[in-house]
């Protein structure tokens, strides 16, 4: 019998860890046919997006997706994003998180430029590290 994922429970962790701490949650995700985002801002085949309260309307995490409201460029859009890829949650103000592996992502889809605009217009934070994925301890 196969055990269910830890994948959501530690993503919906960290977000309420952020949260609570006055931080931004940040998701990044690797885009493809299964995700609902603005396909104008994803770029090399990501989107990283801020999933705070303040930046979200409708926020829904569970064991299958995420899924939220968020304004690009003044517009509401509904964004869907199934678990498997996501591929980190982190706090903007100082990185801490944690970096997944994404799984079975296909046809992406993005940009060339390397950037990775998110729904409030801040600074890209740097992008998780390829490979396996690495627990880190948060004080």
């Amino acid at each position: 019998m196969d055990l269910p994922s830890t994948k959501p429970y530690l993503i919906r962790a960290i977000h309420q860890w952020c949260c609570d701490n006055g931080f931004t949650p940040y998701l990044a995700v690797a885009v493809d046919s299964r995700t609902r985002v603005p396909r104008e801002h994803v770029r090399d085949g990501q989107i990283v997006l801020n999933v705070g309260y303040e930046a979200t309307a409708h926020l829904s995490m569970d064991n299958d997706g995420i899924r939220f409201q968020a304004r690009f460029g003044g517009v509401a859009r509904d964004i869907s994003i199934p678990i498997g890829n996501v591929s980190a949650i982190y706090a903007r103000e100082n990185g801490a998180g944690m970096a997944f592996e994404p799984e079975r992502v296909g046809d992406t889809e993005g940009g060339t430029d390397g950037s990775a605009p998110t729904t409030d217009d801040q600074p890209e934070p740097p992008t998780p590290p390829a490979g396996r994925a690495r627990l880190q301890r948060i004080k």
